[in-house]
């Protein structure tokens, strides 16, 4: 029997990964009120009008989605990193309730700049993940 070819990771080397970052897939296995460490791609962000100043801000990685929690206080201290970061690496609690599991920010990271490694990397006009999305009239 011969064995099966390796497939390629997305973690493989040149997939720039955060350290010690929690992978979303894993979030579920983690006690609830644990410490953890999580990064992805901004693909969401929310404040309603009824949330009281809270901010709601879904992150991806190549595991799946992270929801997450920004307080007031949190969202005054790390502002530019909430508002303008494509890459966040946010640190907190993980609260679980209802089926649904968040993480309640306590410290947010703005590392998008390993977007720009990954992108120098791989060649935009090679890859068609990295092609420029055309708007519809």
């Amino acid at each position: 029997m011969t064995p099966a070819p390796p497939q390629k990771s997305r973690t493989a080397p040149g997939w720039p990964r955060p350290p010690a970052c929690l992978q979303a897939d894993r979030l579920e296995r983690v006690p609830q009120q644990a410490r953890v460490t999580v990064a992805g791609l901004v693909i969401l962000r929310q404040r309603p009008g009824t949330a009281k100043g809270v901010i709601f801000i879904t992150l991806e990685d190549e595991t799946g989605v992270v929801n997450v929690i920004v307080w007031r206080k949190v969202y005054e201290a790390y502002r530019r990193a909430v508002i303008s970061g494509r890459l966040l690496r946010i640190t907190g609690r993980l609260q679980r309730g209802d089926g649904v599991t968040h993480v309640i920010a306590e410290g947010i990271e703005d590392i998008s700049g390993m977007l720009d490694i990954l992108l120098s990397r791989q060649g935009r006009s090679e890859d068609p993940a990295f092609a420029p999305v055309q708007k519809m009239d």
